[in-house]
């Protein structure tokens, strides 16, 4: 491999940036292609693929074979908010493959006691994520009800392009949030990829049933990245 490739590479893995590794099995020439370049073709759509499904692999096309290795990094997933959907939602998660972190500065709720073998921080988002930014590879889950906790995170995640943000509460504190959100200077565009109400439409009643319908979105979004995973 070319020096010059692999240290870029370890720059993105460091960086937490997602990057595929293209080696032409004919020639063996490697190109690294970052996600978001622009890669024309079959290749293309091959590059894509491999960035949803994170699995390295061999791809045939256009009468050439090409190993594609992928580098993405361990999904993440920041749950504001210390309550009774978190208790579910975080051992769920983790089983998922997530690298899950809860966050409340509440300590009547953020107790061990609660949270048991979760990574718990009992402290505001602004201080408790500063040394586990929200990035790309990032699920948010708001789920306090409370905009002075929430609502930090929620910047954060959309200007930080989270791949999943999703906030707990009705259409009415919605609507109430975008009236925030946008006094923040956040566009219609940005606002508009938080799944409110979270969760997929699946009728979920209890705490635990909205743990799984938010789980599941958040996998559809990150499986599939153009659609916040609200299909």
């Amino acid at each position: 491999m070319d020096p010059n490739l692999l240290k870029k590479l370890n720059a993105a893995r460091r960086a937490r940036q997602a990057a595929v590794m293209v080696t032409d099995l004919v020639d063996g020439r490697d190109r690294l292609v970052m996600k978001g370049d622009p890669v024309a073709g079959d290749l293309g759509d091959a590059v894509a693929r491999r960035f949803a499904s994170a699995k390295s692999g061999v791809e045939e096309l256009e009468g050439r074979r090409f190993f594609l290795n992928v580098h993405v990094p361990a999904p993440r997933m920041t749950i504001i908010g210390a309550v009774h959907i978190s208790q579910v939602l975080a051992p769920m998660a983790q089983m998922t493959g997530f690298d899950v972190r809860v966050v409340d500065p509440r300590t009547a709720f953020a107790t061990p006691e609660r949270f048991e073998n979760v990574d718990l921080v009992a402290d505001w988002p602004e201080d408790a994520l500063k040394d586990r930014p929200i990035d790309a590879y990032t699920a948010l889950v708001a789920v306090t009800h409370d905009p002075k906790i929430d609502d930090w995170p929620l910047i954060e995640a959309l200007r930080n392009g989270s791949f999943y943000v999703g906030a707990l509460g009705s259409r009415k504190t919605h609507a109430r949030r975008v009236e925030r959100l946008s006094a923040e200077g956040l566009s219609e565009a940005e606002i508009g990829r938080i799944a409110a109400p979270i969760g997929l439409d699946i009728g979920s009643q209890s705490p635990a049933e909205i743990a799984v319908a938010i789980l599941a979105q958040v996998v559809g979004a990150l499986r599939r990245p153009s659609g916040n995973g609200k299909e």
